[in-house]
């Protein structure tokens, strides 16, 4: 299965500059770490981006865990980086009750 209304996943530009590619953000700083060392950072933010949600387009939905608020979808796949290695890295989404909008929750290695 795909996640639905994929075209129209987004990621909040907070969630990606100032958390997931943050050096200084209390969390956030440790997945920078791991993200820069694979050649993202806050210059090619919209290419980190890009990547995230040509997983959320093209992948299939891995698992499904529905939510008081919505329900939450899983999506593995597997990424060119600008540093040349091949990763693999977990997507969540979230689609809120009522709503026909993916939003981005977070990224992680696999």
């Amino acid at each position: 299965m795909k996640l639905p209304y994929r075209k129209n996943a987004y990621i909040p530009k907070a969630k990606l500059t100032a958390y997931l590619l943050s050096q200084t953000h209390a969390v956030g700083r440790f997945k920078s770490k791991y993200f820069h060392a694979l050649g993202y950072d806050e210059l090619n933010g919209s290419l980190f981006e890009e990547v995230l949600r040509t997983i959320a387009q093209s992948q299939d939905v891995k698992e499904v865990l529905p939510t008081p608020y919505g329900k939450k979808y899983i999506i593995d796949g597997k990424i060119e980086t600008p540093s040349g290695r091949v990763v693999r890295l977990r997507t969540v989404w979230i689609i809120e009750k009522e709503q026909k909008r993916p939003r981005f929750i977070t990224v992680y290695p696999v």
